[in-house]
């Protein structure tokens, strides 16, 4: 009766909407949209120009009659400074085709949306360890356990491993806060996992848990930055996040410049550059961030660049802040992953020689557990004053999801060999890390095919980012139409297959370069269209704007 009524009240509000909402309504959705010049033989819809015009002054009436308290110009200008390119103006361009797509199928030359501007993996078919969702369901629902029924459906090493967690959890109540630091029992079990992998001791009260690595960075942050005199050292290309964070904060970014010729090199000399010109400029640099396995560029750093980084770290007086949560993506066999800290304690450096923040995430890896937010930082080098205060801005949020904690341990703490799940965890974990290396490897093949792009192998993470050689010509329209050339590409990309990618001047590039990000992370199966429809429209391209 009830799924009765809940229908009847739907079809009643589906008929209201037909009868009160023209056609041109979803016209004006699209009206939008940044306005581009279309080929003559394009397919692409032409939209009214009265609508456009109409749209745009119905915003600046409505602006400039508004009273409200809050305004561009009342805001916080450090929040007007920030930028997030990964789910910026080409994203939000893509959500809005989306939505007309459901109305107007036959007004595009493509019949979806392909988002390969995030590193969003269950959101594109990958899916879910079964161990790790065993686990979280088991302690979610607790009363699971007591169901003669749920050893027939979950793994024998699942219920056992629910049952550890749920007796380290107060109560077993996992809807409840936890210490700010996150739950010791899964701290434990995290630090276990830290020592298994770089075989030298981790303490449980050197983590912290977050709701994955961004609000660890935002911390760090917090922490180091006082005002625009402060400076982090950044990669260029960087993952937005860190210069986001260094604008809401106040600080400056302080670039360092990966060399693209030699696979995305990070140079100790450009470094020392950097650091020098900062200095002169009145900066005070207070960290090194580094990404590794790199975002948006996929390199793996050597076991010697991670010793001279270090190094300079130790002589410079730095703190690294080392971005490790694509450690478990690396594609290539003569590359391997190999933790700051792991580095760190082989070269004989101790807690009192290095400050080091390692953050990890359950978002990335084989895992792709994004929307569950978990994660931790692991704080070494620090003085116990400055824990207190780190730990005094952790407590301020009270503490990280439940849920999130839990998927953080059992990333760290996967089964081993003789438990009950082992075989189908290593089979999923290998399946998915296999595909991944065969798109990335397809992907880069297909890039370097493309006249005046460049693509470099994709050692690791979940992206390419090729070098686009644009001709004059595309460089000039782009100019006209007031935005970068890699965005006027890339929006032009999107209205003419579908496929969502992130310019490179949101991950900022040497100048006069451009560039693109494009994730690895469709499935196998989709792959072959996104070469084909990518190919087509890069020839129509070129040919249009061939100088």
């Amino acid at each position: 009766m009830r799924r009765f009524v809940i229908g009847q009240a739907k079809n009643l509000i589906d008929q209201s909407r037909r009868q009160h909402l023209h056609p041109l309504k979803n016209l004006r959705l699209l009206s939008l949209l940044p306005p581009f010049s279309a080929p003559p033989d394009s397919s692409l819809p032409v939209f009214s120009s009265r609508l456009l015009s109409s749209s745009s002054s119905e915003m600046s009436a409505s602006d400039s009659s508004s009273s409200l308290p809050v305004t561009l110009d009342s805001i916080n200008p450090k929040v007007l400074k920030c930028e997030y390119a990964v789910r910026g103006e080409i994203v939000n361009i893509a959500q809005k085709l989306q939505e007309d797509l459901k109305t107007n199928k036959d007004a595009y030359p493509f019949d979806e949306i392909i988002y390969c501007n995030i590193g969003n993996p269950q959101s594109l078919g990958q899916q879910p360890i079964t161990f790790f969702r065993e686990v979280l369901a088991l302690c979610s629902h607790t009363a699971l356990l007591d169901e003669s029924a749920t050893h027939g459906l979950f793994s024998s090493d699942s219920i056992e491993r629910a049952w550890k967690i749920l007796d380290q959890i107060p109560g077993k109540a996992t809807g409840a806060y936890s210490h700010s630091q996150g739950i010791k029992g899964l701290r434990d079990a995290i630090a276990a996992g830290i020592e298994a992998r770089d075989g030298f001791p981790a303490d449980p009260n050197d983590i912290f848990m977050t709701d994955g690595a961004s609000p660890g960075v935002h911390m760090m942050m917090q922490l180091l930055i006082s005002s625009e005199k402060d400076g982090i050292l950044c990669p260029i290309p960087q993952y937005p996040l860190y210069s986001a964070s260094i604008a809401l904060h106040g600080g400056s970014l302080v670039p360092y410049y990966l060399d693209e010729a030699s696979g995305w090199g990070l140079e100790i000399s450009e470094l020392k550059k950097q650091l020098e010109d900062a200095k002169s400029n009145g900066i005070t640099v207070r960290a090194l961030a580094v990404i590794n396995p790199g975002n948006p560029t996929g390199q793996v750093l050597s076991e010697e660049n991670q010793r001279d980084i270090v190094n300079f770290c130790k002589e410079e007086g730095l703190v690294l802040l080392a971005d490790e949560v694509y450690q478990e993506n690396v594609y290539v066999p003569d590359k391997k992953f190999h933790s700051f800290k792991k580095i760190a304690r082989s070269m004989g450096y101790g807690e009192k020689d290095v400050c080091l923040v390692s953050f990890q995430s359950i978002s990335k890896g084989y895992y792709g557990e994004c929307g569950k937010r978990g994660g931790y930082m692991e704080i070494t080098g620090f003085t116990s004053d400055v824990r207190e205060q780190i730990y005094k801005v952790a407590s301020v949020n009270l503490c990280s999801n439940i849920s999130g904690q839990i998927l953080a341990s059992l990333v760290m703490s996967p089964p081993k060999p003789g438990d009950d799940s082992y075989e189908s965890y290593i089979a999923e974990k290998e399946g998915i890390l296999s595909s991944l290396a065969k798109r990335a490897k397809t992907l880069e093949e297909a890039l370097n095919k493309l006249e005046g792009i460049t693509c470099n192998r994709a050692e690791g993470a979940m992206y390419l980012f090729p070098c686009i050689h644009l001709p004059e010509k595309a460089i000039a329209a782009a100019e006209a139409a007031k935005t970068s050339p890699d965005t006027f590409y890339c929006k032009r990309l999107l209205n003419a297959t579908g496929i969502v990618v992130v310019p490179g001047s949101g991950f900022r590039q040497v100048p006069g370069t451009w560039h693109f990000r494009c994730t690895i992370l469709p499935q196998e199966d989709k792959i072959p269209a996104i070469v084909n429809r990518l190919t087509e429209f890069h020839k129509s391209f070129m040919d249009e704007f061939r100088n």
